[in-house]
């Protein structure tokens, strides 16, 4: 038996569930890991839990890529069956990938107390899958962690008791803060890629309303281009499988001043994310390192579940076509990340274990 169960399957979830498995470390708290093995290449992710000094997953599911409904099947069945063998009390997820839908309903099933980290998100968007994924995970939830009072108000609007919501600040900034400094001494990418700090923008694009419809990520790119070539800046893209594949079977011209390199480990993007004068961005977790780290961003989507990040003047949304990016590009560039960090004070871990162990 153990008390806690934590699911993950993504590089964000390593990220922001790291601070969780530290806190659990330091207090000597009985927990087993979980990997479902959600991301596409063992590249995205392993490396992270050596970087980052993590245990290795005592499970790995090894799930990887499918349909939507085979690959959350897969999963659901894959963390029963762990579930019954460990007998937690609690299982915590954070998100809103599939493994968070399946670690919620596998223990909500079997009557095992489910704790969301990052609850309450909301983008309004329906047609999200992700969104999807929050709204039921956060209905079966037992014990909702709320990032920030509108993440938490979310839920009491939709009926969720006020006695399962807990607002502690997001756990990505506690690892921001808990590896700035790890990234600084070990990171060399800069050197690797021949970059000089603030003579780059970083582009990210990686949902698959982005980059698996061709013509859709053929104008993402183009937008981009058009706008960093208005600053005479380079882009540089970190690539996601997902959206190589779309490149390379659609035959998309990449523009001259868009760089491709490979995904990188956290610190390297950590040291990217830190060094650049612009972020485009379809990604959550981007758009609130960005926030923190004082770089502005611009967001590429047509709504945001994050949307303290806009409301603090650190980023902004941008349709998909070269006039709205330029326009949303010439708003954010050069702007002085001086805003208010919305998200907390890094001590959002210690006190999400606080709470569950205190309930144990």
């Amino acid at each position: 038996m153990t008390d806690i169960i934590i699911v993950l399957g993504t590089r964000p979830e390593i990220i922001k569930l790291s601070p969780v498995i530290r806190e659990c470390e330091r207090r000597d708290v009985d927990y087993t890991l979980l990997h479902t093995g959600q991301h596409y290449s063992d590249s995205l992710d392993t490396v992270f839990f050596e970087q980052l000094e993590l245990p290795v997953p005592d499970y790995n599911l090894e799930v990887g890529s499918n349909s939507q409904g085979k690959q959350t099947g897969e999963m659901i069945s894959g963390i029963e069956e762990k579930l019954l063998v460990e007998k937690p009390n609690v299982l915590v997820v954070q998100g809103d990938t599939n493994s968070v839908l399946a670690g919620a309903i596998a223990a909500s099933k079997l009557d095992t107390e489910v704790a969301h980290v990052e609850a309450g998100l909301r983008s309004f968007d329906r047609e999200m899958p992700e969104e999807t994924n929050r709204v039921l995970t956060d209905h079966v939830g037992d014990y909702l962690f709320a990032p920030t009072e509108q993440s938490a108000d979310h839920l009491l609007s939709e009926g969720i008791p006020e006695d399962r919501v807990y607002v502690v600040g997001n756990t990505v900034v506690d690892a921001v803060q808990q590896n700035s400094n790890l990234a600084r001494q070990k990171s060399d990418i800069l050197d690797k890629v021949d970059l000089k700090p603030g003579e780059y923008f970083l582009l990210t694009a990686h949902r698959a309303s982005n980059v698996d419809n061709t013509s859709r990520f053929s104008s993402l790119l183009s937008g981009v281009s058009e706008a960093a070539e208005l600053f005479e800046q380079q882009v540089i893209y970190p690539i996601h499988p997902r959206a190589r594949n779309t490149l390379e079977e659609a035959g998309i011209e990449l523009p001259e001043n868009v760089r491709i390199i490979e995904p990188q480990d956290y610190l390297d993007f950590l040291t990217l994310q830190s060094e650049t004068e612009l972020i485009f961005t379809d990604s959550g977790g981007v758009q609130e390192e960005a926030c923190i780290l004082g770089i502005p961003c611009v967001t590429l989507r047509d709504s945001t579940e994050r949307p303290e990040t806009v409301e603090v003047g650190g980023n902004v949304l941008s349709d998909i076509n070269s006039e709205s990016i330029t326009e949303k590009a010439d708003k954010m560039y050069g702007k002085k990340g001086d805003w208010e960090n919305p998200f907390g004070n890094g001590k959002a871990s210690i006190k999400i274990i606080e709470n569950i162990s205190s309930e144990l």
